[in-house]
Order: structure tokens, then sequence, then C-alpha cells
């Protein structure tokens, strides 16, 4: 085997403010879907894995929640873990919303903040300044890239648009070469390590997202309490939404229970063309006000409950 093609295998952090777009990159680096996109901040809770290919080299990357100011035990957990993914990796690349902090300088204080904390820390990260396409005055860009470059954090600094693709080969190729020598951790087809009911969860949690307004999302969860695989190749997936009060349940209901018959038809119809099958899958919604209190959900997420 030549040198070219000897292969290299390693884990990327990708980290970053909330909704500065971490997974619809990590999407579109692993050519697939692997975690859950939404318009809302703060929708990842937990790390995701997404495993890519690019030639000789197996390239892991976590998909980590957004840093921020965490002020609730949630919160915390989140953040906890993003810094924990990044603190395993071989490469941390640090995601920024070009539209967001080009705006002025105090636009993006958690980015600031990250950036800070990868210093203190004594390693170097790679950027990502995303979303560029959404930026009309490319001076305003210039302006930020100088502005991240004399931080002196970064090894390396690209342009991208996650949403369009724009600048992903570069990255691409960058990440690959920068991954060690070593055998491949998973195979070469593989796209995920997330479990299936994990998965099916996190696809619900997704469709609550974006069909309920404004804060109810955060307080819900989805566990999956069941799984029953049929003779038939097909699988009964049974879910439970839980919301912190009464009054929040009607919501995700539902006139006549239609909101929560269409959150269920589209989470299926994902579930079916992801998994590659036939999928039953029943929700049921129920009051829990302390779920966000219950260690056996910060297990099934991956988080840590002392954090």
């Amino acid at each position: 085997m030549n040198d070219a093609a000897e292969p290299r295998c390693g884990f990327v952090a990708v980290i970053g403010a909330p909704n500065a777009g971490k997974s619809t990159l990590v999407n579109g680096l692993v050519g697939t879907k692997v975690s859950i996109v939404s318009p809302r901040v703060q929708t990842t809770r937990t790390i995701v894995r997404g495993i890519a290919m690019f030639g000789a080299s197996q390239v892991i990357f976590a998909d980590t929640p957004g840093i921020f100011q965490p002020k609730k035990r949630l919160e915390r957990a989140m953040v906890a873990a993003a810094w924990s993914g990044a603190a395993d990796a071989e490469v941390i690349l640090l995601v920024v919303d070009a539209a967001k902090a080009g705006k002025h300088a105090d636009a993006d204080a958690d980015s600031d903040r990250i950036v800070a904390d990868i210093k203190a820390s004594g390693r170097k990260a790679l950027l990502a300044l995303n979303k560029v396409d959404a930026v009309s005055d490319k001076n305003k860009i210039l302006a930020l890239t100088a502005r991240m470059s004399a931080t002196e954090a970064f090894d390396e600094i690209f342009m991208i648009s996650a949403l369009t693709g724009d600048g992903l080969d570069r990255l691409r190729d960058h990440l690959a070469q920068l991954m060690p020598s070593g055998p491949w951790l998973f195979p070469e087809d593989e796209v995920s390590d997330m479990p299936a009911r994990l998965l099916a969860s996190e696809i619900t949690r997704e469709k609550l997202f974006l069909n309920l307004r404004e804060e109810l999302p955060y307080s819900c969860a989805v566990e999956t309490e069941r799984w029953e695989e049929k003779d038939d190749g097909s699988a009964r997936i049974d879910q439970v939404i839980y919301v912190s009060r009464e009054s929040h349940r009607p919501i995700v209901l539902g006139n006549g229970g239609q909101r929560i018959k269409s959150i269920g038809a589209s989470s299926r119809s994902e579930l079916e063309e992801l998994l590659g099958r036939r999928i039953h899958l029943f929700l049921h919604v129920k009051v829990n006000e302390r779920w966000n209190e219950d260690r056996s959900l910060y297990a099934a997420w991956g988080l840590d409950f002392n954090a």
C-alpha cells in the first residue's frame, strides 16, 4: 500500500454558539442527515457523531450542543458535553455565524467567549465562517476575518455556506489531511453511531421544534419507550413526548389531535426513509413538570446529570 492510500482516522469536534449552523454543516460534510436541524437555537442537546469518508481518511464529526452562558441543569449539561467533545478530538472546528458576527463587534458575544476559552486551553482550532452567502457587504466578511485572525486562536480560516455547500470541498480536503494515520474505527458505509432509539427520539423532537411556537419546544422531551420488531420487517415505535405544564399538552395535541397527527406523520415518513423500512409510530403526550431532572433521560442523551 502506498503512502497516499494509508488509512487515516480521527475526530473533529464541531463547536460554536447556538444556531451557528453546526448541524447543517455536519450533515453537509457527511453527505446525509445525521443531526436534527431547526431555525431555533439550542436544537442539539447531545453529541451526535457523523462519520464521513474522504479518500482514505475516515473523519468522525462530533456535532455538539451550542455553547452559551448556561443557567439551568440541562443547559449546563449541554455546554459541558460540547467542551468534552472538544477536549477528546484531534481537531476543533469553531463555526461562527458570519451574518450575525459581521453586524457589529459585540453581535456574537458567545463566539467571542468560545475563542477566549480556546486560547486559554492552549490549543488552536480551525475557524469556519458560516452563512457568508447571507452577507451582501463583503468588506464586513474581510473585517471579521481580520478580527478573528488577530486572536491567533486559529490555524486556518474557511469561508463557507453549510446550506449551499460553498467552500465545503476545501474544508473536507484540509480535514482529511489532518487526520492521524491509523485504522478506521467504523465500517466504510456507516454514517453515524447514534442508537436507533435515540435517532427516533431526535427525529420526533425536530418535528416538535418545527411545528411548535416560541419557547414550548424547550419545555419538551421525547423518549422512545418501546421498539418492537415485526415479522414483516417493519417496526412499532412508541414514544412519549414530555411537557412541563398541563397547559402545554393541548398545544402539542392541537385541535382534535391534528397537530400531534401531523408531527407523527412527518416523523414516521423521515424514519422510514432513514431506516429503509415501514415504521408504525405511536406518540403519547404526558405532563411531567420535572422531566429535566430525570437522570435516565440525561443518560439516554449521553449528558452528565451533575455537570
